[in-house]
């Protein structure tokens, strides 16, 4: 089987110094064909969605400089050392380079899976239908059907592309990689439409945390939320629960420390960080950080926040828990299937109940704390290798020759039975 990844995503976010949680996943998926898989292809799309072959060597160069980027481990120079690599590659997309590669690609009578693992591009399409007809199975990624089921919280059209990225999957894949049973039960409505729905696989995703010092925690205690400022992450919560801190506690107030960019559709955020001067000794922005430097930050603070409305897995709740630092979070499901029994879980609508939590956490020798620190040593941290192993062992058994017929495009009524999704074996999540 040659197994051909879509790495257009990377190719992007090269720039960035601070990734998204899609970015850390098409990072992760390229490092592992490139170590396991030595037959494995690597194709990215141009401006107007046409794929081009991009060589291995390339691709092995970008990968590395990415990882060393958004490890803190760069040349310190200003700019990521992995751009350079990506405007070579952008540069032979613009001149046509790869297109003959992409050809033969497609040609090839060797059974072949073409991996798409970021919701990018899904819903145009037009190229996917041409990979599938060429012979060739299609198997995406879908992190969240969040745009979809609560659309409030996403930019305006971002609903309607998200469901056309699901009717294309739904149409088009030979089988589905989610990231938690949270995700499979929100596509598992929309794969019903399909009378031969496609095998779904639930693969956690790994962590990758830098190795740093744990010292003793500090007499000044903080805590840390970690995520793009948006409001289905509740940050409005905090900032107004640490604006009462300060108007009853002074300078005895314990720390906030908000790391990650600005988003989208959060003006009173902005607004309360911006112009609220009484959270301005409390509360602290530090924008995105490198790996390092956040993985520093939480091994100092008193609890890991999450108050989030909704989430399709809850990567920053297990490089927390990783790292073992306590975490106060929302009760929810994709959150739960991360944490287990370890973390605090809270209604995100319960401000006494978050200010309660957190005050106790806030006290030297917090009962609490210490209580989840006792579970927390009984928790597995979900691991790459343990879901790269529940992939291989899935596309292994996916009919590849399914590739070569096109099903057809779903009915407009959405049913409302249930699906029966293959999920993970029973016992111990990781």
């Amino acid at each position: 089987m040659q197994v051909i990844l879509d790495i257009s995503r990377l190719l992007r976010s090269a720039s960035r110094a601070v990734p998204s949680g899609i970015d850390r996943v098409e990072l992760a998926y390229a490092r592992h064909l490139l170590a396991a898989h030595p037959a494995a292809s690597f194709v990215a799309r141009d401006h107007w969605g046409r794929f081009y072959a991009v060589p291995r060597p390339l691709v092995e160069r970008l990968a590395e400089a990415i990882r060393r980027d958004w490890a803190g481990e760069g040349s310190g120079a200003g700019y990521p050392a992995a751009l350079p690599v990506a405007r070579l590659i952008q540069g032979r997309l613009l001149l046509g380079l790869g297109r003959r590669g992409f050809l033969r690609l497609l040609r090839a009578e060797t059974p072949r899976l073409f991996l798409h693992v970021a919701h990018s591009a899904l819903e145009r399409p037009g190229a996917l239908r041409r990979i599938r007809e060429a012979g060739i199975a299609f198997v995406p990624l879908i992190h969240d059907l969040i745009p979809a089921t609560h659309p409030e919280y996403a930019r305006p059209g971002e609903a309607e592309r998200h469901l056309r990225r699901i009717a294309n999957t739904v149409a088009l894949a030979d089988g589905v990689i989610v990231n938690s049973d949270a995700t499979a039960a929100a596509l598992a409505p929309h794969l019903a439409r399909r009378p031969d729905p496609p095998p779904v696989l639930v693969a956690p995703l790994g962590t990758d945390q830098p190795a740093v010092p744990g010292p003793p925690l500090p007499l000044e205690p903080y805590f840390v939320i970690l995520g793009t400022i948006e409001p289905r992450k509740n940050h409005l919560l905090l900032l107004n629960l640490w604006r009462h801190f300060a108007s009853r506690m002074g300078a005895s107030a314990p720390r906030l420390l908000i790391v990650g960019r600005r988003g989208w559709e959060n003006e009173n955020i902005v607004d309360m960080l911006d112009r609220c001067a009484a959270l301005r000794p409390t509360v602290q922005e530090l924008g995105p950080l490198p790996d390092r430097r956040v993985a520093e930050l939480l091994k100092g603070a008193r609890a890991l926040l999450f108050p989030s409305f909704v989430e399709g897995y809850g990567l920053p709740l297990a490089e927390a828990l990783s790292l073992g630092v306590p975490a106060i979070c929302s009760d929810l499901p994709a959150l739960r299937e991360v944490g287990g029994e370890v973390p605090e879980y809270l209604d995100p609508l319960d401000g006494a109940a978050w200010r309660a939590t957190i005050l106790d956490y806030a006290r030297p020798g917090s009962p609490a704390r210490r209580a989840q620190l006792q579970r927390l040593a009984g928790w597995r941290a979900p691991r790459w290798e343990d879901h790269f192993r529940r992939v291989e062992a899935f596309l292994g058994r996916l009919d590849l020759r399914a590739g070569g017929t096109t099903p057809g495009t779903p009915a407009a009524p959405l049913p409302e039975r249930r699906l029966l999704v293959p999920l993970r074996p029973a016992g111990k999540r990781t």
